[in-house]
């Protein structure tokens, strides 16, 4: 008799191919004949920051002294063109996640706590609010190909724009922003109907290629009087292709999103299929910056699955000039709270899931448009979060970079790394750790 024995007793075990969350899927496809919408990043294991260490200093390089020795951290983004680039305290920002997506509260925390440490934030799709303007020290415009609430003023009011080519969650797609968060307000901000999903396009709908995004940033320094920087996005795909020429179009900034970036809404075969993992983009990146002689002349901005200061320094380490962090962001401010555990649970999520944010019903008041939701989070409180949250990255990164000898943080570099992985090892283009070895460079 079997019937009593449990399932190890029975040798019984899932497939690999077809696991309980494969099987979930096909049952829940096949019953509602629609693929499945959710927000946030990738949930698969990817190469990351994790599987690359540090070597301090020890008897071959000289630490510095953590209290008694400097160690910078600002930047200064946008030098290549811009009568005024930003200059930021720390290079850790905060990158674009719209009003529609984020509440009204939300949006005024992050200038908030960016403000408070000097660096800057970034509008998202659907426009400027006023909140996030008066809060932000720094506020980056987002030029989407949806044109969402953007207006010539707005522009001008920026610090910085940012032309969005790409996500990292959904390079080649569009977003996404269900009907229950198109408020009265994102309606009207966004001019569209009230109450209806939309989705934005996957394509700027005024130019075809790089020559055309090189009129189109004439055209935008002109409105701006050549006093504002111009950052281009692109989602981490071609990279090095994609830099290059985002160069050529007369870009100040790029900024590169890696797979394991958040996204408010999107086809969840999207988010787990299509792009490279950000620990992939970033050499790439720099590869084409340097062989077009414009490293550090024009920064580069790495994103996608930014969550602690160790991160930061090993993205700059391999050559980027600063990062941008969302998904940590909101948690930060307070997403994700097991406090509200049950009311996660009646949403059929759990804190740290977030998959069903995007339907608007976040009981943190943050990701919704729901007024009485939104009415349990304070700005001031979250902005306060946020602020602590990044002083404690920037100087996780300070740490990390004395003890490598480094008096500023983008004194880190590739040499300062090893992997503990093949794969990382080759996506970095630092040595497999305990030997000199580079996976797929013959050294």
């Amino acid at each position: 008799m079997t019937d009593n024995l449990s399932v190890e007793q029975r040798g019984l075990r899932e497939s690999a191919t077809f696991d309980r969350t494969t099987i979930a899927a096909i049952q829940r496809a096949a019953d509602t004949g629609i693929y499945d919408i959710r927000g946030g990043g990738a949930k698969r294991k990817l190469p990351h920051f994790d599987d690359l260490l540090f070597l301090g200093a020890s008897m071959s390089r000289y630490p510095l002294e953590g209290y008694r020795e400097r160690c910078g951290t600002d930047v200064v983004l946008g030098t290549r063109n811009a009568k005024f680039p930003l200059h930021l305290d720390t290079p850790v920002t905060i990158a674009g996640m719209s009003f529609g997506a984020l509440s009204g509260r939300a949006k005024e925390a992050l200038g908030r706590g960016a403000s408070e440490v000097g660096t800057s934030t970034t509008t998202g799709d659907g426009g400027m609010t006023p909140e996030e303007r008066g809060q932000s020290k720094h506020l980056v415009y987002q030029y989407l190909p949806s044109r969402y609430g953007m207006n010539p003023d707005d522009l001008r009011r920026a610090d910085a724009i940012e032309v969005v080519l790409g996500q990292g969650a959904k390079p080649g797609g569009g977003g996404m922003l269900l009907g229950q968060k198109i408020s009265e307000r994102v309606a009207a901000m966004r001019t569209l109907p009230e109450g209806i999903d939309q989705r934005s396009a996957s394509r700027h709908p005024d130019w075809t290629g790089p020559d055309d995004l090189a009129i189109k940033i004439n055209e935008l320094r002109e409105i701006t009087d050549w006093e504002k920087p111009i950052y281009v996005k692109v989602g981490a795909t071609r990279t090095y292709y994609d830099v290059k020429l985002a160069v050529h179009s007369g870009a100040d900034v790029v900024v590169v999103d890696g797979m394991q970036g958040g996204t408010a809404a999107t086809q969840d075969v999207f988010i787990e299929h299509v792009g490279i993992p950000t620990l992939a983009a970033i050499p790439q990146a720099v590869q084409a910056l340097q062989e077009l002689g414009v490293h550090r002349e024009v920064q580069l901005i790495v994103s996608g699955g930014i969550r602690n200061g160790a991160d930061v320094a090993k993205a700059m380490a391999l050559g980027a000039d600063a990062v941008a962090i969302g998904s940590a962001a909101l948690i930060a401010l307070g997403d994700n709270d097991p406090r509200h555990a049950a009311e996660y649970e009646k949403i059929g999520s759990a804190a740290g899931y977030y998959d069903d944010f995007q339907d608007g019903r976040d009981p943190a008041g943050i990701t919704t448009q729901d007024p009485e939701l939104a009415a349990r989070f304070d700005p001031v409180e979250g902005g306060r979060r946020l602020a602590n949250f990044l002083r404690v990255m920037t100087m996780e990164a300070q740490t990390i970079a004395r003890a490598c000898g480094k008096a500023h943080l983008q004194h880190l570099e590739p040499e300062d790394l090893v992997a503990i992985s093949i794969e990382a090892a080759a996506m970095a283009r630092v040595p497999l750790a305990g030997t000199s070895w580079i996976p797929g460079t013959g050294l």
